[in-house]
């Protein structure tokens, strides 16, 4: 049974801490609502977010305000309430870099001002059945395949799971542990103060401080983004599953997976703003897929590298307006544009001479399968009905342009534009679809056409003209229906404005477009897929890693 005294709230008052290999979600009651282990795509272990049971929560026992702010740098959170009698924080971490297999979730209650009298409720609930906990010097227990162990919480007393009634005295600290593993834990608890300063540690040598126009964002950015990739190099699209995109419409997703695409341009981004690890990781990532599948490459994979389960549900409410769906349907399908993705991502590294022999044989297997399959129907960058979308022939271009391959990328553009060049002048979405479409703006963008190709300026114009609106920008028109009305604004849509503005020389307009998307979020700074305008609240998973690469990409490119 969910606890319903920690209700779902708006995305924009949720906080992630992540430590590679999983991820928490934190809501303003203090409460982990949303992991799953041992990792990303593992079963939920708190699932209070979309109706579930599970839950680990500190939280003020007086009536408070809410507040709290990321430590630069980190993805180490500080929870802060305002009470009727003092100030509590409370520091809640991942242990960094995390181990496959184990986590360590750190909570340091600090009473900053008065004493800090402070609720505990820990109970987690692996593969949402039982956790019956027994005390010998810690509270252990197992279920579910995962072995527990929690210290610091030695007065705990059963009831939905533990609960702790606990006074911190003014101007001290006070410590909670929670270790879970999918094997017996190791014989001697972790110590606090040492786990601590190995997490900060380890934080401060991942995430430099960039030089950038928005420094503080874009190593925010970078931060979110080391913190959703793990020990195989691959970045999980977002944390969460079944977020709606719109209330009862039908568009919720499982996003625990890696995408080749949102990888790649992790990639991208981290080569333009000097972040050399995420980088490697990307192309190392990358790599072993191409060769693994060559032209039969996959849309997206697990963590580890392997198949994304078919979808399927959990039989929970969900989170209001929402459903409950594990698993993706895009395991099947087909993204001819993965493999531009893949050979951008490639040639950045050739440019840098990055590449190992593997690298260089995934390149070589990449062209060779756009040779294969670039007349191929695929489902696109949005992953809608199979057909042969511009974008996707423009991006293998794009790639084979990157890797040398000049005179293959010349036949795709010229037999492209044989077919989807509008009547006024603009690429159009495929041949049998003659509007405009937000992906459209990547062809400029990543070098598959020049920025100064008529066909360039003018898609640029029109979609300014047609898919944008008060500085936020949208995918494509559904039919005639207002922008905003079908679906949020879609935040890498301004991104990409951003950059094809500041490509074609328009700094202002560029900045103008970075400034007003990069404030879509809450106080935690993570950024969803979609904007909903009117109401100003993110919609879909959280956080989405490919929205936070392309902000870190603008940031550094705005730069120069």
């Amino acid at each position: 049974m969910n606890d319903d005294r920690y209700p779902p709230q708006v995305l924009r008052e949720y906080a992630l801490i992540a430590d590679g290999e999983r991820g928490v979600v934190v809501g303003p009651r203090g409460e982990f609502c949303w992991m799953c282990a041992p990792r990303w795509d593992g079963d939920a272990v708190f699932a209070s977010l979309i109706g579930g049971p599970g839950i680990y929560a500190v939280t003020p026992r007086e009536r408070f305000v809410w507040g709290g702010a990321y430590e630069p740098g980190t993805l180490i959170w500080r929870s802060r309430w305002v009470t009727d009698d003092g100030v509590i924080e409370c520091r809640e971490a991942l242990a960094f870099p995390g181990e496959p297999g184990r986590a360590v979730l750190l909570r340091q209650i600090v009473a900053r001002e008065g004493d800090a009298r402070v609720r505990v409720v820990c109970d987690p609930r692996p593969g949402f059945g039982a956790f019956r906990p027994d005390f010998h010097g810690a509270w252990t227990g197992d279920a579910g395949g995962l072995w527990f162990r929690w210290t610091g919480a030695a007065g705990a007393r059963r009831g939905r799971g533990l609960e702790l009634d606990l006074t911190v005295p003014a101007g001290t600290r006070h410590d909670l542990v929670l270790e879970i593993t999918d094997r017996p834990p190791r014989k001697e608890p972790p110590v606090a103060d040492r786990v601590w300063h190995a997490t900060e540690t380890a934080w401060h040598r991942a995430v430099p401080r960039p030089r950038t126009i928005a420094d503080r964002d874009a190593r925010h950015a970078h931060a979110v983004m080391r913190g959703m990739t793990g020990a195989s190099g691959g970045m999980v699209a977002a944390a969460t599953t079944s977020l709606p995109e719109r209330s009862e419409a039908g568009r919720n997703y499982d996003y625990r997976y890696v995408w080749i695409r949102d990888q790649c341009f992790a990639g991208l981004a981290a080569a333009a703003a000097g972040a050399e690890r995420l980088f490697d990781d990307a192309v190392r990532f990358v790599t072993a897929r191409v060769l693994e599948d060559g032209p039969r490459l996959k849309p997206a994979y697990t963590s580890t590298g392997g198949p994304v389960p078919e979808q399927d549900v959990l039989k929970l409410p969900g989170y209001p307006g929402g459903y409950d769906r594990v698993g993706n349907q895009m395991t099947g399908r087909f993204q001819l544009d993965g493999f531009g993705d893949a050979l951008l991502l490639l040639g950045a590294a050739a440019e840098r001479d990055g590449l190992d022999a593997d690298g260089r044989r995934a390149l070589r297997t990449a062209v060779a399968a756009v040779d294969e399959r670039w007349r191929d129907p695929d489902a696109g960058i949005w992953e809608l009905d199979d057909r042969r979308w511009t974008h996707s022939a423009l991006n293998c271009a794009a790639g084979l342009r990157a890797v040398g391959e000049t005179g293959r990328a010349d036949a795709i553009v010229a037999a492209t534009a044989s077919r989807a060049v509008h009547p006024s002048g603009r690429w159009q979405r495929s041949p049998g679809d003659p509007g405009l479409d937000g992906a459209l703006l990547l062809p400029a963008i990543r070098g598959a056409v020049p920025a100064d190709d008529p066909r360039s300026r003018r898609t640029l114009d029109a979609y300014l003209t047609e898919l944008t609106d008060d500085g936020y920008a949208y995918r494509f028109r559904h039919a005639e229906r207002p922008l905003g009305e079908a679906e949020g604004a879609f935040l890498p849509c301004g991104f990409l404005a951003a950059l094809a503005t500041h490509q074609r020389g328009d700094v202002a307009a560029a900045l103008r477009w970075f400034e007003r998307n990069r404030s879509a979020c809450g106080p935690a700074g993570l950024l969803s897929e979609e904007y909903d305008v009117e109401q100003r609240q993110m919609r879909g998973n959280l956080p989405q890693a490919f929205v936070h690469a392309l902000l870190l990409e603008c940031a550094a490119r705005l730069d120069h």
